[in-house]
This record gives C-alpha cells, structure tokens and sequence, in this order.
C-alpha cells in the first residue's frame, strides 16, 4: 500500500486494514515505521471527522446501568 493522505472512507478502510497488516511490527523496522505513519493519519483523519462529544456523567452512569439491567435503586443499595 502506497501511505498517502486519507481523503475517504475508502481510504480510512485501507489504512486500517495495512494496519491489522502491520500490528505488532518492531519500531525498528521498515513496518514499524509504516505502523507509526498509518497510526497518526488515521488518528488525524477520525479527529477531524469522527470526534464525538463527552457523554453527560449522568447519561454515561444511566447507560451503563442500562447495559447491566440494573436500575437507580442499585446505585442506592450500593452506598
């Protein structure tokens, strides 16, 4: 894979996909520095178009109750 800019969706694919290739690639070698490379486009690329808000504490601990099956009155049991 030729490294270039990341300017699709197509193109955000093929970078992770080079770099599942890569994973685990000793940094002193030629694919460890194509690892560093593909790691900070890609890392740029979702920053510019993929970064999401801070969930609200409140929002984030309903959630997570949710996901358990749990209710408020388990935070209450709890203390």
């Amino acid at each position: 894979m030729l490294i270039k800019p990341i300017k699709t969706e197509a193109d955000h694919a093929t970078a992770l996909r080079e770099i599942e290739r890569v994973c685990g690639a000793d940094e002193r070698t030629s694919e460890g520095d194509r690892l560093e490379v593909l790691t900070t486009l890609v890392e740029a690329c979702e920053q510019a178009h993929f970064l999401m808000d801070a969930p609200d504490p409140i929002e984030a601990i309903k959630f997570r109750l949710e996901q358990q099956g749990a209710d408020k009155k388990t935070l209450k049991r709890g203390f």
